[in-house]
């Protein structure tokens, strides 16, 4: 991240009157919306790290970039109603250059309780679309050059990301319509099975089918990149041998150190660094838990992290927290079972927390992680590399 950040202090929908062309909500706070906390430095490693943003692009490769309501039961309403508000003050106070942005993941429930519906997924994708062309501190990245440029001028960019394949339903020119409108990242699976292969919901993994096969190589074709984050074990390992390109895994942690299903095993880990893929480590709550860390923090994360380092290589990992603004426990309460927290997350033998301390949105993490790796001797090359290095070098194999 450039340090000098051009962010003129625009707010999602200031084109709009409120309660007249839409119905607002009052937002959570984007800045300290509980006790922040920053990893200690002295004095000469905070003048590093600074130096390390400024100077080099900094990414994460899977966040929820807008607010929620303050009143965190007023959630279902905003998405029903399919208009939710940009972080732009938020990320104008991060070290972020770009931004891997999830949208509103399955939580688009315009028309259907269970989300995922190609119109809900468009009106969602149209509206935020409307509401960046209104001002000029975001951009939408869809070449690496658009990703570079945000650092030079200040700005940030977004990646366009779907998580799931969920909305093609079994329309293979739905993925060139979604490339199309600037979707540059989708997953093939959300946890639950669909036409593609099996989710990490499921007790039994059957695998790519047929049709998952000609989405990857359609994925290819376009270039788009492929995410495996949510799917089973089997139907990554399948995904990643027909896969030409590389393969990601946006948002994840080490199952050997936290038996979950939201996590993934060595041998899958190792399989798609193997092919020359990305895996990002995640911080939503509850995930990357460890025995030594039962309380979720930066160090139960970080943990995950330095495992699968060492597991697959620096080259091959990076950060894709997962994170949002406002109070995203409460977030996984609500769309418990549009998330399958039931049958992904462990619900035993760990400490609950109401919100994840050193990580809790995108701004307080893209810090963090930095801090974190200077305050534990990592060397600028490495550094360089894990926040935004490794992701732009993957890239420009699979972007055209």
């Amino acid at each position: 991240m450039s340090l000098r950040k051009r962010y003129l202090g625009y707010k999602s929908f200031d084109y709009l009157e409120k309660d007249v062309d839409y119905k607002a909500f009052k937002l959570a706070k984007e800045i300290d919306r509980v006790e922040p906390y920053l990893v200690p430095l002295s004095v000469s490693e905070e003048e590093r790290a600074k130096r390390i943003v400024d100077e080099n692009p900094v990414i994460s490769l899977h966040e929820h970039a807008w607010v929620c309501p303050e009143d965190i039961t007023e959630l279902l309403d905003c998405c029903h109603l399919g208009r939710v508000s940009t972080a732009f003050e938020g990320l104008s106070k991060s070290c972020l250059d770009c931004v891997f942005d999830n949208l509103m993941n399955g939580f688009t429930t315009i028309t259907s309780k269970a989300g995922w519906k190609w119109s809900d997924v468009i009106h969602d994708l149209g509206i935020r679309l409307s509401d960046i062309a209104h001002q000029d501190f975001v951009i939408i990245a869809t070449r690496v050059d658009d990703i570079l440029r945000t650092h030079e001028e200040g700005k940030v960019a977004f990646v366009l990301c779907l998580e799931g394949a969920m909305p093609i339903e079994n329309e293979l020119d739905r993925i060139d319509v979604l490339y199309g409108f600037g979707v540059r990242v989708m997953g093939l699976v959300y946890s639950e099975s669909n036409a593609l292969g099996s989710g990490l919901k499921e007790d039994r993994d059957g695998g790519l089918t047929y049709f998952g096969r000609q989405c990857v190589e359609r994925m290819n074709k376009l270039g788009m990149a492929i995410d495996i984050a949510h799917c089973g074990d089997q139907t990554i390992l399948d995904a990643v041998e027909v896969s030409k390109k590389p393969v990601f895994c946006t948002h994840v942690g080490a199952r050997v150190l936290w038996d979950i299903k939201r996590l993934k095993p060595d041998n899958v880990l190792k399989a798609l660094a193997d092919k020359g893929g990305l895996i990002g480590i995640e911080a939503a709550p509850h995930t990357t838990i460890t025995k030594r860390h039962p309380e979720h923090n930066i160090e139960s994360v970080m943990e995950h992290f330095e495992y699968i380092k060492n597991l697959v290589g620096i080259d091959h990992v990076s950060f894709g927290t997962d994170t949002l603004y406002g109070d995203h426990v409460g977030v996984h309460h609500i769309f418990s079972s549009a998330l399958s927290i039931k049958q992904a997350f462990s619900e035993t033998d760990f400490k609950k927390v109401p919100y994840i301390k050193g990580l809790e949105n995108p701004t307080e993490a893209s810090w963090n992680i930095v801090r974190w790796l200077v305050k534990h001797g990592y060397s600028d090359k490495d550094i360089v590399k894990l926040v935004g290095g490794n992701t732009i070098r993957v890239l420009r194999q699979i972007w055209y």
